[in-house]
């Protein structure tokens, strides 16, 4: 018995399959095509959407859309991976019509229409308030911290600071002590030439210089500098100290869809939850609501027997808890 055979590669099809048989009728790719259709992306903010009657045609924002969309859905973030996925997925080769735009375009998209995006997120919010995906009974907030793209020793604090200062003195000094004994040996006796000293000193001193100015910069409200990445900063995790932010998602119970997010980089949780409550409320048009979260957020709250306005949004009830399914400690639901 032989193997199953594919087909000839060299086989001509007299009629070939059009692209459409490949995707299947339930295939959350058509979804992506029905949801990005009927956007008004000039109203949204979308660059180029309206096009030029001059010069080279741009590429119709809705089709960088579907393929970010596509990309943010199978986990594909990397902008030269997406244009990759354009000459190889078959998904994305019926999505685009076969448009196959590079990595940069695909970057500068993303660059340039940040709030943009935030705005599709909305409509998506609006489209499953009509499709009644949210329950609006129940939300549960958390937070997690994620690394940013800042190295731990490009984020500076003022204690920090002074302590390099403090290093770089010393080595100055002794810099200069081996500059005057090098001009009392014998040539090509000292372990540094005079020459090669002069410049240790030199980039030492420009290193100090931009350490002070760093430090110049500090103040009662900002109390880091990270210099590759500004916004992020130096906040603990359970693996230990690391530089990123703090993302917070409220999710609604009825199919576990996110309400609202945010991203911050405050260190801690203890300051979120309210605003968070309070976007998802917004977003789901809700009159009241109950919210649940982990019961670290409301330890504060409930030490302190805060009592929560309509400008806020959590009023702790007491230390009733109960076990999560995942086995998280979640506190009793209270109204908002």
């Amino acid at each position: 018995m032989n193997h199953r055979g594919g087909l000839d590669r060299s086989q001509t099809l007299l009629l070939p399959e059009r692209l459409e048989d490949y995707i299947a009728a339930e295939n959350p790719v058509r979804f992506l095509d029905a949801f990005v259709g009927p956007l008004d992306l000039h109203v949204l903010g979308f660059a180029k959407a309206r096009c030029a009657d001059t010069g080279r045609p741009p590429y119709d924002p809705a089709d960088l859309l579907k393929l970010y969309l596509y990309g943010y859905l199978h986990r594909v973030r990397s902008s030269r991976l997406l244009e990759a996925e354009c000459h190889r997925n078959v998904e994305v080769l019926w999505l685009l019509g076969k448009l196959a735009p590079d990595f940069k375009t695909i970057a500068d998209f993303r660059k340039d229409n940040l709030n943009p995006l935030q705005a599709v997120a909305r409509q998506f919010t609006l489209l499953c308030r009509k499709l009644e995906l949210f329950g609006g009974e129940l939300l549960a907030v958390d937070g997690s911290k994620f690394r940013a793209v800042n190295a731990r020793d490009q984020n500076f604090n003022a204690d920090k600071l002074q302590a390099l200062i403090a290093r770089s003195d010393a080595r100055l000094a002794e810099y200069l002590e081996q500059l005057d004994a090098a001009d009392a040996v014998e040539p090509g006796g000292a372990a540094l030439s005079r020459s090669q000293l002069a410049a240790k000193i030199a980039a030492l001193q420009e290193k100090q210089d931009w350490h002070r100015e760093l430090l110049g910069q500090l103040d009662a409200e900002q109390k880091q500098i990270s210099v590759t990445d500004p916004d992020t900063r130096k906040m603990p995790t359970a693996q230990g100290m690391i530089v990123g932010y703090n993302a917070q998602v409220a999710v609604d119970a009825k199919h576990k869809l996110i309400a609202a997010d945010d991203v911050t980089n405050e260190g801690t949780d203890y300051q979120q939850l309210a605003n968070v409550a309070l976007v998802a409320k917004a977003n789901l048009a809700l009159t009241k609501t109950e919210v649940v979260a982990d019961c670290r957020l409301l330890q504060r709250e409930r030490s302190q027997s805060v009592h929560r306005t309509r400008d806020h949004a959590v009023h702790s009830q007491g230390g009733h808890e109960r076990e999560h399914e995942a086995g998280t400690v979640w506190q009793k639901p209270v109204p908002v």
